[in-house]
């Protein structure tokens, strides 16, 4: 069973399903499904069977118990699934894929690779669920799997990502988007909105909050007084003035305020340096201005093609939503529809986002 939200361990040598458990004080983890017609059931499968992951947490999908069957069945898995109508029903054992089942997809209607209002209602369902488990106190973080934005829209749901459905339903008004990956940690004061829009919501005030959470985000991190380096918005970051003045008016000003609160704050630096610097350790945090400015560095790093294959050989890097009141982590990368159900399916993020949660996790504690 589970009690306030931490894993139990069995008691003595039996293996059934009737097991009595004890505190074993790793974390519950509430790990979304995604787009059932992606591939987020299959990489949460595979993140599972992973040592990483176990070592760490106890995680649970939250989905459709027969579209996990299914992963499972395609990736060859030896795994089965233990369908749950409540989460103090899970078994947390080597071999047992812990499944909250809404039961909300029609598996026959199903199709992998496919955009459709089903599909997209049943991802916002999981969504919906795992974030009021987190409310609760029932589990310590919440993964999220892929999910595809026009199929979410299509049934309803107008959000732009996962980042605004979780401040939207948890009243949250101050968040950024963190990107993490091999030392580097990227925060964004804007995201998902036009370019010619996201300059004009480079303000001071919002400066300074997303500076805030980076060095709030950081520190539950453990790093104990943050370096923070915080983009230009312009190239050369504006050339005192002569390329634009938002470094001037907006960017530099919110910075002086951050260093009288006592944050390791520095800029306005190029950003054609920032990331660079970031990398070498220069920086354990750099603010990005646009989504795109903070994306593109990341994922370069992140992100590895092979030319004679034409495959992804590594798809890696977490995104994580700062300032709510609960944890949140998930992929970077999307719903890889072109792959879905064929069990070839990359779960390196899913398994470093996963690892990053039961941080914050055991951070916040």
């Amino acid at each position: 069973m589970v009690q306030d939200g931490k894993a139990c361990r069995r008691r003595g040598g039996t293996s059934n399903d009737q097991d009595s458990y004890v505190n074993d004080g790793l974390p519950v983890i509430a790990v979304t499904m995604g787009d059932p017609a992606g591939i987020g059931a299959e990489i949460a499968v595979k993140a599972l069977a992973d040592p990483a992951v176990r070592d760490v947490c106890r995680p649970v999908i939250v989905g459709d118990a027969k579209v996990v069957a299914d992963a499972i069945r395609f990736t060859g898995s030896s795994a089965r699934v233990r369908s749950l109508s409540d989460i103090s029903q899970a078994l947390y054992k080597d071999g047992v894929a812990n499944v909250l089942d809404l039961d909300n997809v029609d598996f026959s209607r199903l199709v992998y690779g496919r955009v459709s209002p089903d599909a997209g209602r049943a991802a916002f369902e999981y969504i919906k669920t795992a974030i009021e488990l987190a409310l609760a106190r029932k589990v310590k973080a919440v993964v999220t799997g892929p999910i595809h934005k026009e199929a979410l829209n299509l049934a309803g749901y107008h959000y732009s990502g996962h980042t605004e459905i979780f401040a939207d339903l948890t009243g949250t008004k101050d968040y950024a988007m963190m990107l993490v990956d091999q030392g580097m940690r990227v925060v964004h004061v804007t995201t998902h909105v036009s370019l010619r829009r996201a300059c004009d919501l480079v303000k001071k005030e919002r400066v300074l909050v997303v500076i805030k959470l980076a060095d709030e985000a950081a520190r539950t991190l453990g790093i104990s007084l943050p370096r923070i380096g915080v983009a230009g918005l312009n190239p050369h970051a504006g050339e005192d003035g002569l390329f634009g003045t938002e470094e001037l008016e907006e960017i530099g000003p919110a910075i002086q305020e951050a260093r009288a609160l006592g944050i390791n704050a520095e800029g306005p630096i190029p950003p054609d340096t920032l990331f660079a610097k970031t990398r070498g350790g220069q920086y354990d945090v750099a603010v990005a201005m646009y989504h795109d400015q903070g994306h593109i560095p990341l994922k370069t790093v992140s992100f590895r093609l092979d030319s004679a294959s034409g495959r992804w050989t590594a798809v890696s890097g977490v995104n994580v939503t700062l300032g709510l009141p609960i944890i949140r982590t998930s992929v970077d990368h999307g719903t890889a529809f072109g792959k879905a159900g064929k069990g070839t399916a990359n779960p390196e993020s899913m398994v470093q986002a996963i690892s990053l949660a039961a941080q914050f996790a055991a951070g916040r504690s």
